[in-house]
């Protein structure tokens, strides 16, 4: 499937999917890329003060890491355009007026938004409603 990058495409067909399992955020020392192996992370993120990893809750409790707070992963299922403009700010501000906060990952094909595992069903509601504003197209 090609990428989208047409908003109003994007909007009707976004499909969200709440993954299973809770993830956390953890830090590693930078470039501490041997142990985030061993730790299977959803996402990676380097930066000056360490290696961020996103990992399975039961996984960090496992290794002793950070197991607080414990957030669910929303996956927008459409392929989106990485150059698309206006997805992040409209799903942004779904979210933003049911009060969810919300840390999102850009993959090459799909967004992916981590919200507080206790607003999970909230946040997906919200999306759906989004979704459903533009017309959803399944």
């Amino acid at each position: 499937m090609a990428a989208v990058s047409d908003l109003p495409i994007l909007l009707a067909t976004m499909k969200p999917e709440l993954r299973p399992g809770n993830f956390v955020f953890c830090v590693l020392p930078p470039n501490d890329w041997t142990r985030a192996g061993e730790l299977n992370p959803v996402v990676t993120v380097r930066e000056t003060e360490g290696l961020t990893v996103v990992v399975a809750q039961a996984v960090a409790a496992a290794h002793g890491l950070a197991t607080e707070p414990a957030m669910r992963m929303i996956t927008l299922t459409v392929h989106s355009d990485l150059e698309a403009v206006g997805l992040t700010a409209a799903f942004a501000r779904a979210l933003t007026e049911a009060r969810i906060s919300a840390n999102v990952v850009a993959g090459y094909h799909h967004d992916h938004i981590f919200v507080p595992q206790h607003r999970a069903d909230d946040a997906m509601a919200a999306l759906k409603a989004l979704q459903a504003a533009h017309g959803a197209i399944a």
